[in-house]
């Protein structure tokens, strides 16, 4: 069946102002602001009235089985299920292990990122964890990327953080290099998906795999650049070098006091420095932990969700309208591009036809489509 969406408000990210566009099976079959004629071809039309059509969301950082259990197994945090992502309208998640790479296995992600697929989502997966040396299903990196279809890359892979096993700038090169290898066997980007903490070295240790070395620096992509001012500053110059960067969205109130930047004030601040707002990305870290603590004891934690994800575009939309489309592509097209998903993050002819229709009024998500198939329809899962 086609499907032709009529009277929407297109975000392709980029505006597109009020336009139709048409799906056939999967894919986006054109995009327009005329008239589509399809007398006597079966077909669903909807009508959008005035409502805004945004590509699905590209989250780079999920943990769908858990990522995190800081203070013990009272602590664990739970795995996500399908319905998580889609009423967020996260149509393509990225899975990763978290702190937690003992009592959670890459076996145990690499199904749960089957069950997202099967359920209508498009799902990925990181091999690795925090530590080096990797964690792989097969027994090496690069095979890990070429036979296993879900596999884009190594990640999180920590840095700069007391949690981490403190990789010499040997063992992150020929990390790097086996995702290299990977990717250039697969036909997948590949990356290096990195966990930035709050240590002194910051963003150093890429910097110092990258000198002498033949590496590309858009192997290298670093999450949680907003933990802290400085983190974020050198972000910013490195993202002005060429290079991806992505913003935490899921945040508390005892992490900004502690030196966290919200999403949209870390976005604003690299775009209003100079950023390339296409390098920058929006992630969740859906199903890691955010610690509260108490006169500096743990006292407990909260899970992150995907929502914060639509969250984000909300807080925009009611309260800084200029960040509106930069939120949009980092939510989507910058991340695509970024893991070299490419026929996700945006809404032209011959991409998959991953959409969401949004009430510009209300903030509410109504609809989504994952693959040319309604996973979300006037607020009910299908």
């Amino acid at each position: 069946m086609l499907t032709l969406i009529q009277n929407a408000e297109v975000f392709a990210p980029e505006s597109l102002g009020r336009c139709n566009v048409l799906v056939a099976g999967a894919q986006i079959l054109a995009v327009g602001q005329d008239n589509i004629d399809l007398a006597g071809d079966p077909l669903q039309v909807i009508d959008a009235g005035g409502r805004w059509l945004l590509p699905g969301f590209v989250d780079a950082l999920t943990h769908p089985c858990g990522g995190g259990g800081e203070g013990g197994f009272g602590n664990r945090t739970p795995e996500l299920e399908a319905a998580d992502f889609i009423r967020a309208g996260v149509t393509s998640p990225v899975g990763a292990l978290g702190t937690d790479s003992i009592v959670r296995s890459l076996d145990v992600l690499y199904g749960k990122v089957m069950e997202l697929r099967a359920k209508g989502l498009s799902a990925w997966m990181y091999s690795g964890s925090y530590r080096i040396p990797p964690l792989t299903l097969t027994g090496d990196l690069a095979r890990d990327m070429v036979l296993i279809d879900p596999v884009i890359g190594v990640g999180e892979v920590a840095i700069s953080d007391h949690r981490s096993s403190q990789p010499t700038v040997q063992e992150l090169r020929r990390l790097a290099a086996d995702v290299h290898l990977g990717g250039t066997l697969s036909g997948k980007r590949g990356v290096v998906f990195l966990h930035l903490g709050d240590g002194q070295s910051g963003l150093g240790p890429i910097e110092d795999v990258l000198q002498g070395s033949e590496l590309p620096r858009r192997l290298f992509y670093p999450t949680h650049i907003n933990r802290n001012p400085d983190l974020l500053e050198q972000a910013i110059a490195y993202v002005k070098r060429g290079a991806f960067a992505d913003i935490t969205v899921s945040t508390t109130d005892e992490l900004v006091q502690a030196g966290d930047t919200p999403a949209l004030a870390a976005l604003r601040a690299a775009l209003e420095a100079g950023a390339p707002a296409e390098h920058l990305t929006l992630s969740s870290d859906a199903g890691g932990s955010l610690p509260l603590y108490q006169k500096g004891e743990l006292v407990g934690l909260q899970s992150a969700l995907p929502v914060a994800m639509l969250e984000t575009l909300q807080s925009a939309m009611r309260d800084e309208p200029d960040l509106v489309q930069p939120s949009i592509a980092a939510l989507s097209a910058n991340p695509a591009a970024a893991l070299g998903l490419v026929r996700k993050g945006r809404i032209a002819q011959g991409l998959d036809a991953d959409l969401l229709l949004l009430d510009p009024a209300s903030g509410e998500l109504t609809d989504v489509m994952c693959q040319g198939r309604w996973l979300l329809r006037e607020g009910v899962l299908q």
